[in-house]
């Protein structure tokens, strides 16, 4: 650039300012300011997450959690009330509102419901310990009350790119085990 064409360019953008004042400059990043809020505030919002799902599922229906499972934009949580109710509830992933999908006396003839609320070690305490053990967002969550040999543990999915690790964690002890084989996304989480 000419040195002569950068003295116009500066005294004319001079000129502007003193001809608008503070007044116009204020406005001009108050406009600019206004323009990138909305995106500002969009990218600020995040996902409701697995834990906090499960938080506002309890909220609405207090017990023991025994599974989240996200699908699309809502998570699944199924809740064992302290009635001893089975309540499938959906918490939608963008404004964390709880929806209740079926409440039913759910009969517990295989003592599952009374192993879970046993349990020394919460969904909410074992998703902790399997992102602990394996960094990642938890996809899911489940109990799992394995009859063959009487271990009771929480099957955790957490997912970390495009690679899924399931994480079992011991129901009495918190301790977490990464499985060995990982998967890939199947894409319908």
């Amino acid at each position: 650039m000419h040195p002569k064409h950068k003295a116009y360019v500066g005294a004319a953008a001079a000129a502007l300012l003193i001809a608008g004042g503070p007044a116009a400059a204020a406005a001009a990043h108050t406009a600019d300011a206004a323009r990138t809020a909305p995106a500002a505030a969009a990218s600020a919002r995040a996902d409701v997450d697995a834990a906090g799902a499960a938080a506002a599922a309890l909220k609405k229906y207090p017990g023991v959690v025994s599974s989240v499972d996200r699908d699309g934009a809502v998570w699944h949580v199924d809740v064992i009330g302290k009635n001893g109710k089975h309540a499938e509830l959906t918490v939608d992933t963008r404004s964390g509102k709880v929806f209740t999908e079926n409440a039913d006396d759910d009969s517990d003839d295989d003592g599952q419901n009374k192993a879970l609320a046993a349990a020394k070690v919460t969904a909410q305490q074992a998703m902790k310990a399997a992102v602990a053990a394996h960094s990642g967002q938890v996809r899911s969550v489940e109990w799992d009350d394995d009859d063959d040999n009487g271990s009771r543990y929480w099957n955790v999915e957490v997912q970390s790119g495009d690679k899924t690790t399931n994480v079992h964690v011991d129901a009495a002890s918190g301790k977490a085990t990464v499985s060995t084989s990982d998967s890939d996304d199947d894409g319908g989480n």
